[in-house]
């Protein structure tokens, strides 16, 4: 019964989350945005002191259950062991725990996250890749299919669905999508949770909590008919048969072990209750490590329209060069470089709900897949908020739209020299589009100038998506590298 309650939970969450990703209309936020929100590291990263607190109590109650349940990842992972075992079954032996590896990475991905680099520590960072996933490989496959019942929909005069736009929103992105995908298939299929238990930060950290599990699968000898069934089917690879023990910072509380022992001698109880693994919570010479380690981990993450652009829809207009900024573009409410770069897990969530396709992975080394603002398909309307809505680390802050216009994230500036209104042709676009009245067209001495004031632009783009001139445009926005408020 507890192996099927996991699989239920774990199955409502893993669709859930899966859900946030691929949709295209907004509307899901609403009912499944507090999943994203309950991830650990999400949490951690945007001060959650009450789904941390709650995520450390499950985890000393019953071990790991986040990474059988909550995690995304993990999840996945389960999915490919279980297509493994299809091939081949009874696959798996105990081996000793990798602590040297696990605890080297743990304190990499710590000291990262500290010292603001933040985007390498995502790499590896569960919710985050499982986003990156799901954002690049799922989702065009999911808009493809919308895509394709909408042209079946439309020859049968029905309304049912809509076509939406199919794009590769950055090709570094989406090379180390598939890179970990593919990795993480085979290592399960193979090694079910191998990955979980040598690389995964969070799973090193929990591991370290759930080593004080106070309930956890222990064995009973005297029903033991040694079978070896429990240790040969433990994806975790955490059951020693010789010694009857569990190692519980590995057992991720998946609870396979319970249905497969048919001799009833594998039970969830209480840590004081056996001897499952080796030694009492009383003894253990690693408390002390895992305090500190649990100070440690916990001060060091709290410091932390189509292709087709026209000009009224009279003309298709020529592809134009993009700008190179000085300081990149972050979205409304993200209050600055610094705070957005240290929040920032490059989940790819506000990347994919994005409606106007501003949004798109940076390959900057030092701020790698954390996303960032361009305007070649779009600008940024002052009435949407959603990026800002389903943030869940706080990396972007929750605003309105009323906060959004007193918001300035960049300014306009102009190039003279491309713009049509010095060769003589009469263009006020820029002007017309401005949403804030920051860009008027005034007189010059040979010819109309744009003139832009910057006390009152916030640099939401506008001006430079509809400037005709190409391949430069005459008009673009420069980023600030704190955010101020007009």
């Amino acid at each position: 019964m507890l192996r099927k309650i996991r699989i239920v939970l774990a199955t409502l969450f893993f669709v859930g989350i899966t859900l946030l990703f691929l949709d295209f209309t907004g509307a899901l936020h609403f009912y499944l945005g507090w999943m994203a929100k309950v991830q650990f590291l999400p949490a951690v990263l945007a001060l959650n002191v009450g789904v941390v607190v709650l995520l450390l109590v499950v985890t000393l109650l019953f071990g790991r259950v986040y990474c059988s349940v909550i995690c995304p990842l993990g999840v996945m992972q389960d999915c490919f062991s279980w297509l493994g075992g299809k091939v081949k079954k009874n696959r798996f032996h105990y081996h000793k725990a990798h602590n040297i590896l696990r605890y080297v990475v743990l304190g990499v991905f710590v000291l990262l996250m500290v010292f603001g680099l933040g985007s390498i520590a995502a790499l590896i960072a569960p919710y985050s890749a499982y986003g990156r996933v799901a954002t690049e490989i799922f989702q065009p496959a999911y808009r493809g299919i919308n895509n394709l019942l909408a042209w079946l929909a439309e020859r049968a005069d029905s309304y049912a669905f809509y076509s939406v736009d199919v794009w590769v929103k950055s090709g570094v992105t989406l090379v180390v999508a598939i890179v970990t995908f593919a990795v993480m298939g085979v290592l399960s299929f193979r090694w079910g949770r191998l990955w979980c238990n040598t690389i995964c930060p969070v799973g090193s950290f929990l591991g370290l909590v759930s080593r004080f599990a106070i309930f956890r699968p222990v064995i009973d000898t005297d029903k033991c008919v040694g079978c070896r069934k429990c240790e040969r089917n433990c994806k975790a690879q955490c059951i020693d048969f010789e010694h009857h023990t569990v190692d519980t910072s590995r057992c991720v509380a998946c609870m396979d072990c319970l249905s497969n022992c048919k001799e009833g001698a594998i039970k969830m109880g209480r840590a004081s209750s056996t001897g499952s693994t080796g030694k009492t919570d009383g003894t253990d010479p690693s408390r002390r490590k895992f305090l500190a380690t649990t100070a440690a981990v916990g001060a060091g993450m709290a410091l932390q329209a189509q292709e087709k652009r026209v000009d009224g829809g009279l003309a298709t207009l020529q592809r134009r060069q993009q700008p190179e900024r000085k300081v990149p573009l972050k979205p409304f409410g993200a209050q600055g470089l610094d705070h957005f770069s240290s929040h920032c897990t490059a989940c790819q969530l506000c990347v994919s709900e994005c409606p106007h396709r501003i949004l798109r992975p940076s390959t900057d080394l030092t701020t790698l897949m954390q996303p960032e603002l361009g305007f070649e398909h779009g600008f940024c309307p002052p009435d949407c908020t959603r990026c800002s809505q389903v943030c869940p680390t706080g990396a972007i802050k929750p605003i309105d739209p009323e906060d959004k216009s007193a918001i300035s994230i960049g300014h306009a500036v102009t190039l003279p020299d491309n713009c049509l209104l010095s060769q003589g042709v009469s263009c006020n676009a820029c002007s017309r589009h401005c949403p804030t009245g920051a860009i008027q067209v005034m007189p010059g001495n040979e010819h109309p100038v744009v003139s832009v004031n910057e006390a009152a632009c916030i640099g939401c783009g506008a001006c430079e998506y509809y400037c005709p001139a190409r391949p430069v445009g005459a008009i673009y926005v420069e980023g600030r590298e704190v955010h101020t408020n007009i």
